[in-house]
């Protein structure tokens, strides 16, 4: 049985997520948050699908051990390529993400839509069907951005490097007329100001961050589960990467001092049950 004040369960291929959960914090203060960075297999973008579920079903596995009442897969590429085997074996409530398209092709002026994101999430079903749906109505241009995930897990969110990585990235859609950018991977929120400085003031950059918080809070309201308690909620970190590396970057993302935890590896990679 699963109460109010259980945690809810965050993870990612790495610090990205941590773009998802402030939003959380920002919209649920009382609720107890878990997050789980997979720093140490990050990125997924190039990882093959059966790969990517492992680390999803085994990280979810650990969630649950300690008393998630529901997961949110904040990582698209997770989203793409395992929530729908997440969900055929776990019954919490389990959110996840989607490339924020649908309002960007309400708000677009130009008719034209650049999205930046992983390789494996174009490709991924989820992707296709929002290209077939909307891509009718306006013009999609998807953008593959390898590097950017490796930049943001170094904490790296506006050197030479990245600037120079997301000025490769934004020429093609910029050039084509796109007015809006989707950031279609919960690492690039964190470059937004350099992708806003790049773009220039009439772009819009939208992602998924507060959609994804609104329908946690759905979700738990609808189970019942939902923390009304006075006080804020408490926040834990984990890493599967060296705490002493990963944690002044999540500190750095955060905003504040936090303490970061070893994912026990053990607990990791224990296969998928069939």
């Amino acid at each position: 049985m699963r109460s109010n004040a259980d945690p809810v369960g965050v993870f990612d291929s790495g610090v990205g997520g941590l773009s998802v959960l402030s939003e959380i914090r920002r919209q649920l203060p009382a609720e107890n948050l878990i997050y789980v960075a997979d720093s140490g297999h990050a990125p997924y973008g190039d990882k093959p699908q059966a790969f990517i579920e492992k680390r999803s079903f085994a990280i979810t596995r650990f969630l649950l051990d300690r008393g998630a009442k529901a997961i949110v897969v904040a990582c698209n590429t997770a989203t793409g390529a395992a929530v729908a085997s997440l969900r055929t074996r776990f019954t919490l409530p389990i959110v996840a993400m989607e490339p924020a398209i649908k309002p960007a092709a309400a708000q677009t002026r130009t008719g034209v839509v650049g999205v930046l994101a992983t390789s494996r999430t174009l490709a991924s079903h989820n992707f296709v069907k929002l290209f077939e749906r909307y891509g009718a109505e306006v013009e999609i241009l998807p953008q593959a951005c390898p590097g950017l995930v490796d930049q943001v897990e170094a904490g790296d969110l506006a050197g030479e490097k990245t600037h120079s990585l997301l000025e490769r990235y934004l020429a093609p859609l910029l050039a084509r007329g796109a007015d809006t950018l989707v950031l279609g991977c919960t690492h690039y929120p964190f470059l937004r100001a350099s992708i806003q400085e790049i773009a220039g003031p009439d772009i819009a950059v939208i992602d998924s961050s507060e959609a994804v918080a609104r329908q946690l809070c759905r979700r738990l309201e609808a189970h019942g589960l939902l923390n009304e308690a006075n006080e804020p909620g408490s926040d834990r970190f984990w890493t599967s990467a060296d705490p002493a590396m990963s944690g002044p970057v999540i500190t750095q993302l955060w905003c504040r001092d936090v303490s970061v935890d070893r994912l026990p590896e053990a607990k990791v990679h224990k296969a998928p049950e069939h």
